[in-house]
Order: C-alpha cells, then structure tokens, then sequence
C-alpha cells in the first residue's frame, strides 16, 4: 500500500513539475504515473550501474555528477514513455532536481502519518 501511495505522490509531483516548468511536458495523470513507475525502475536499475561505471568523474566532482547522472535517467525516461518529454539536459537538471525537493516534501507526510 505503501508503494502505490509513494508511486501516486511521485506522479503528482511530476504533474505540478510539468504544470510549472515550461520545458517539460506531460499529456495525462495515466502518463505521470508511468513516468512515476519507470523513473523509480530506471533508478533502481540503471542508476547503480551509472554510477559505478562513472565512480571516478564522480569523486573528481565529489559527488556533482550525479546530478547529471539523475539527469540522463530523465532523458532516458523521455526516451521511453511517449507522453512525456523534457526538452534538454538542463531542463531535465532541474526537472530532477525539484522532482526529487518535491518527494522530499510529499514523503515527508508519510512518514509523519505513522507517528
């Protein structure tokens, strides 16, 4: 249950990210929660290997590049869900960027219900 309210917050985020940022754009709430469920696929998967292929720039940057790392896991999200599209690296940047402020936040209402 846990999991289905944590992959419905994610698409609500990236529906108000897609809403504010002009760059990003998202054609329905059945496409948000796509782009929920396989940006969550592609961090636990892809991610790990990006990460260790790249560990070397990354302790260089100590530790910068992966935000361009989370970047290129939005591309590749953009790349495989035909609803969605961020224009470029930077937007994806800060698509990435607020998506994950914005988990922060809604998560945090999770975690204070269990309290």
């Amino acid at each position: 249950m846990k999991l289905i309210l944590r992959t419905l917050l994610s698409a609500l985020a990236v529906i108000l990210l897609a809403n504010i940022l002009p760059s990003v754009y998202v054609d329905s709430y059945i496409t948000a929660i796509i782009v929920a469920i396989v940006l969550s696929l592609l961090n636990f998967l892809v991610k790990p290997i990006l990460v260790i292929l790249t560990l070397p720039v990354t302790i260089l940057t100590l530790g910068l590049f992966l935000l361009i790392i989370n970047a290129v896991i939005i591309l590749l999200a953009d790349n495989l869900i035909a609803g969605f599209s961020v224009d470029n690296i930077w937007w994806a940047l800060l698509f990435s960027l607020l998506l994950s402020f914005l988990q922060s936040i809604l998560f945090s209402f999770l975690k204070e219900d269990k309290k």
